[in-house]
């Protein structure tokens, strides 16, 4: 598969480029690339035209919409797979719509002249399909690929997907020739100007079925349940969207698939918790450990950690795991995340005759006496706020 260009690239602008900047640019490459304007040209070309146009329209639907345009700036193509509101979602994605819209919505014609007159046989795209997935914070960690059961439309085994028993029970539509839509000439006082409309009969397809499949009724679809493999990647937050393109329904009379959302939900880890990119431990510890210091293992999700703790450890001492974090989400954002081990010293509340005797010795000792001068105070200042 072609890598995508920036739609920055496509449209001839920078990141600063206003709304205004972006709409014009997508105006004139519309107007450059509309397919009327090469009906003339070698079939080579008329395509280079058709995609530079499909092109141009998907760009400024990205770019002209503040979230999705805000999302691809973080996160570019990523961003169409994962964000909290939907990915760069093409549901009903138009490419004639786009240009129209951008050109104040008439869906008059602007006098390119040629066989498409502003409009093209409809093209159906099946719904997109919505479900969830469970990850644990080790999946998370390094991206997984899960299966996912899903009930959908499927092309009819009988039909192919056509609607009808053959080729020959589908017929060019007589009302609108096969364009998918009828016109209406209009003359003003502004010159001619022509408007186009759904074609009645065949709904905008350009075609009629004169024989249609039993098994299906026309539609072309069968409903099934399938398991679709969903590759997850690294660093995906609760909310994040995953879209496998072209595994939602099957659209009717051999369409554009819709798209498979998968919703990301996180596990709850026994023993840590996530922050953004960042996993936060608490380990208590004993009052004996914390004066005379100990060893302890942190866990972490590539396995435990050994940390060494020194004599008179402090409750509330925060000890940072650099890189045992999470990854940012392919790569974006700020790479690896920390780990944060919170030591906390247990106190206890009842003590034995002879224990509570040795303390009452130990009282009035001046290696019992709080010194805050001693590093101790810089790192509660410090770390304080962490958890």
């Amino acid at each position: 598969m072609a890598q995508k260009k920036d739609y920055y690239e496509v449209l001839g602008l920078t990141k600063s480029a206003s709304a205004d900047e972006i709409k014009a640019a997508y105006r004139k490459m519309a107007m450059k690339w509309h397919p009327d304007r090469w009906v003339n040209a070698s079939e080579a070309e008329k395509k280079t035209a058709e995609e530079n146009f499909k092109e141009a329209a998907e760009a400024y639907s990205v770019l002209s919409d503040p979230d999705k345009k805000a999302r691809y700036d973080q996160f570019g193509f990523a961003g169409d797979q994962m964000g909290g509101g939907g990915g760069f979602d093409f549901g009903g994605f138009d490419i004639f719509d786009i240009f129209r819209s951008a050109f104040g919505g008439s869906g008059f014609d602007f006098g390119f002249g040629g066989s498409s007159q502003g409009g093209t046989q409809r093209t159906y795209r099946g719904r997109d399909i919505r479900t969830s997935i469970k990850l644990t914070l080790e999946e998370i960690a390094t991206g997984c690929e899960k299966e996912v059961t899903i009930e959908r439309n499927r092309p009819c085994p009988d039909c192919q997907g056509r609607g009808a028993k053959s080729e020959a029970d589908i017929k060019t539509c007589p009302t609108c020739n096969g364009r998918g839509q009828t016109q209406r000439v209009v003359n003003s006082l502004f010159g001619r100007a022509v408007s186009y409309e759904t074609c009645p009969q065949c709904g905008g397809e350009g075609r009629v079925i004169t024989n249609p499949c039993r098994r299906c009724n026309g539609t072309g679809l069968e409903r099934r349940r399938e398991t679709v493999r969903v590759k997850i990647p690294a660093g995906v937050e609760e909310g994040m969207q995953v879209t496998v393109r072209g595994e939602g329904h099957a659209a009717m009379h051999g369409g554009t698939n819709g798209d498979l959302l998968v919703v990301i939900k996180e596990e709850a880890h026994s023993n840590l918790r996530r922050d953004g990119n960042n996993l936060f431990y608490t380990r208590i510890i004993s009052v004996m450990d914390a004066m005379l210091g100990c060893e302890i293992s942190v866990p972490c999700l590539d396995g435990s950690y050994k940390v060494k703790l020194d004599p008179g450890t402090q409750s509330g001492t925060v000890i940072k795991l650099r890189g045992k974090g999470l990854p940012s989400v392919q790569g974006y954002g700020r790479g690896v995340g920390d780990l944060y081990a919170k030591i906390l010293v247990w106190i206890p509340r009842k003590l034995s005759r002879s224990e509570k005797e040795a303390m009452e010795s130990m009282r009035s000792s001046s290696t019992f006496t709080p010194d805050l001068s001693r590093d101790d105070k810089a790192i509660f200042d410090k770390e304080k706020n962490i958890f």
